[in-house]
């Protein structure tokens, strides 16, 4: 089970889950959710196959999600350079983590677990310990669970999301039908993507889709919060293509914010594959603003997990 695929050998070994109609692989790089299939229908964009992830399609995203606006922040009085990641805007993007080499911990027909450290570096001064558990349920489909254990002395900024592009059905995205309560979009600058505030999600605006509807030509790159939760205090994005197909994603209360993207990229072929939906424990530039970082305490763990099932 371990031992790497010709065809992934760029991402390390390829693990595979089974558990009822669904299937799932996982590399060993990055700890990254490579394919999640229902009845053999892809429920998630995949990557290539040769070469590195593509887009942060399945990453693990963290120690803090989206970006960091110049890749500089102050933490207890320190000042801080993390590398810029994303050069076309001059931010440090989506952690430090993706590309890293995660160890297997356990590997089961339907259960996995992946582990890594996280080493002090001039940018992160911070030591953790990252475990990632991956299972898959024959009737409620696969559930990611993350989570960082402080080794180090001194207190952490931490924060943490999955990156999976979800795909409704063979149809296009633009004729998908999304389904997600959200009462306020943060707001965000037009060139950078970072944050300038937040404001109410109005109800019949673009951004509400408190009801089911369809996505069409709608550009979205944006994160909300307030979400609408069930009474076990879980909120779900739900997509459905006009076959009847869909996917939906869950996640419990440690993740108070949501960033969707509709994909849109300026090569075809990547154009609007999937809606990328990552639950997240703060939002974009939290490591600046301070918005919900986690101040992980040493010795101290945070765990944050979400659901995908699809049909």
């Amino acid at each position: 089970m371990t031992v790497p695929s010709p065809a992934t050998r760029d991402r390390g070994a390829l693990l595979a889950l089974a558990a009822g109609p669904y299937r799932a692989e996982v590399s060993t790089v990055g700890a990254t959710l490579e394919s999640l299939t229902v009845d053999g229908r892809d429920l998630l964009v995949r990557s290539p196959e040769q070469g590195p992830m593509a887009h942060y399609r399945g990453a693990i995203v963290a120690p803090w999600p989206n970006r960091i606006g110049d890749g500089a922040y102050t933490w207890d009085g320190q000042e801080l350079q993390t590398p810029i990641t994303e050069v076309e805007r001059g931010n440090a993007l989506h952690g430090l983590v993706s590309f890293q080499e995660f160890a297997v911990a356990e590997a089961g027909e339907d259960e996995l677990v992946l582990r890594t450290e996280l080493f002090p570096t001039p940018g992160y001064p911070f030591h953790l310990l990252l475990t990632v558990r991956y299972a898959l349920h024959e009737g409620t489909g696969l559930t990611t669970t993350v989570t960082a254990r402080n080794l180090g002395a001194a207190d952490a900024p931490y924060g943490v999301c999955p990156h999976p592009y979800l795909v409704a059905g063979p149809e296009p995205l633009d004729t998908w039908t999304l389904q997600v309560g959200a009462a306020t979009v943060l707001t965000v600058t037009e060139d950078r993507l970072l944050p300038t505030g937040t404001v109410p999600v109005a109800p019949g605006s673009d951004f509400d889709f408190s009801s089911p509807r369809v996505i069409g030509d709608l550009f979205i790159d944006h994160a909300f919060t307030d979400l609408a939760r069930d009474e076990d205090g879980r909120l779900s994005v739900t997509i459905t293509a006009p076959g009847g197909t869909g996917v939906e994603l869950s996640a419990g209360e440690e993740c108070p914010w949501l960033q969707l993207h509709t994909g849109d990229r300026p090569e075809p072929e990547n154009h609007r594959l999937g809606l990328a939906t990552e639950p997240m424990t703060c939002p974009p530039d939290a490591f600046r603003s301070g918005t919900d970082v986690v101040r992980l305490r040493p010795e101290a763990e945070h765990t944050a997990a979400w659901s995908i099932r699809g049909w």
